[in-house]
């Protein structure tokens, strides 16, 4: 059974742009995407500020990282929510990603929409309307599999409510993983005693059914100095505690889950689950596939101080702006702003400088900082490397998570480094 719906994929070619796609300049609208890139756009021709990514970038992260995950035994089910990108979801699995995670059921519905098999909630779903709808959705394809969450006896009373009250006895259940937190972290049962209560309610509801153990370290700790690893082994190593503890409530013939790695630790999730040799080990990794020029650079396994044994991966996100103002000395203000690209963990970071006219070299934006962003302006310090109006900058971005939401149509190109990058593809996001 295909992962996805490779038709549904390929038909948003056949989407036409629109004013609504700000990536792109007037010329092109009322053309199919198809359309569009048959023509071999560069990236002078658009507008700026621009996001885009790197089409070498983005194949080497996909290809690095399933490759790491096969080296070391364990399965990958990206958090699509990073990109929220079918297209991109497709690439992942078509590596051999073994499902997509998402955060809620809208995703959920994006993720039918394009025909993904399996998909993890890594969330509890307690409103009965959606579960109403993801019943139906368990109904109408026999082929779909989906997970939930839950850390408290009140979710599976919810779920078992809603569901008991639309579907008959012979429905399939729905599969919940027991999530398990720590103090002061997000969601999840704090304690053996609680996560064992919420396992066996799961075990006892009619139209549930028990299916492994989950949990989100990057929620224990923030930083790679040892306290901090130290804390997330320590968090991993009572969620194999807990799966052991829960081994006779697994109805026959399932095949327990645990499930843990966000794009920080996934290292430790193999050393400490991996060796759990009765159940499949599934990390959920998603900012990977971008990388970053920020905080995954610094913080990642795979970053620019590698944790782990395997290649580096590669910021394959960059935004662009285009210099309007040069209000005072070594002061410049560019077209771009919080609502183009991400602030929440670092600045931008200048890197090139396009250059002026066709045939020149590419500039490295050397003594450049950028110190503020407005909504759609930002401040650019520079110092002896001279800056005009309508000089065009590239800069890395940091945290992908809050990048790509900015985005409803992302052109990817074939070489962010070159003069004129060549567009090779057009992504589209549903946020």
């Amino acid at each position: 059974m295909p992962a996805y719906d490779a038709a549904a994929i390929a038909a948003l070619a056949d989407e036409r742009v629109s004013r609504r796609d700000r990536v792109l300049p007037p010329a092109f609208w009322g053309r199919t995407v198809a359309e569009v890139l048959a023509e071999r756009p560069r990236l002078s021709q658009l507008p700026t500020p621009l996001m885009t990514l790197s089409a070498p970038g983005v194949r080497h992260n996909v290809e690095t990282l399933a490759r790491w995950c096969a080296h070391h035994g364990v399965e990958l089910a990206p958090h699509g929510k990073t990109t929220m990108a079918p297209a991109l979801w497709a690439q992942q699995l078509d590596a051999g990603a073994w499902a997509i995670t998402l955060a809620n059921v809208f995703h959920l519905a994006i993720a039918r929409q394009f025909g993904v098999r399996r998909v993890l909630i890594a969330n509890s779903v307690v409103s009965p309307l959606q579960l109403r709808w993801v019943a139906d959705e368990l109904a109408r394809d026999p082929e779909f599999e989906v997970m939930v969450w839950a850390d408290s006896v009140r979710t599976v009373e919810i779920m078992e409510a809603a569901r008991s009250a639309h579907v008959g006895p012979d429905a399939r259940p729905l599969d919940v993983l027991v999530e398990l937190g720590a103090p002061g972290g997000r969601t999840g049962a704090r304690d053996f005693e609680t996560a064992q209560a919420v396992a066996s309610a799961v075990a006892e509801a009619s139209t549930l059914r028990l299916v492994g153990v989950a949990g989100y370290e990057g929620a224990v700790s923030s930083g790679v100095d040892e306290a901090a690893l130290s804390a997330v082994r320590a968090f991993l190593r009572d969620m194999a505690e807990l799966h052991s503890r829960l081994g006779k409530l697994y109805d026959e013939g399932v095949e327990p889950i645990v499930t843990a790695g966000g794009s920080e630790y996934f290292e430790l999730v193999a050393e400490v689950l991996g060796p759990i040799d009765d159940a499949r080990v599934v990390l959920r990794s998603g900012a990977y596939i971008s990388h970053d020029d920020g905080l995954y650079r610094r913080v990642s396994p795979l970053g620019q101080s590698p944790r782990t044994d395997g290649e580096q991966l590669v910021a394959a996100m960059h935004g662009w702006m285009r210099i309007t103002s040069q209000p005072e000395p070594g002061l410049a203000i560019f077209d771009a702003g919080r609502r183009d690209f991400p602030v929440d963990q670092d600045m931008p970071e200048p890197q090139l400088i396009r250059p002026r006219s066709v045939g020149e070299p590419v500039l490295p934006a050397t003594g450049m900082t950028v110190t503020k962003l407005n909504d759609q302006h930002g401040y650019l310090r520079f110092g002896e490397e001279p800056v005009v109006i309508g000089d065009e900058l590239r800069v890395g971005l940091s945290h992908p998570c809050t990048a790509f939401d900015k985005w409803g149509l992302i052109p990817v190109v074939d070489d962010p480094d070159a003069a004129d990058p060549v567009v090779v593809d057009l992504i589209r996001t549903y946020f």
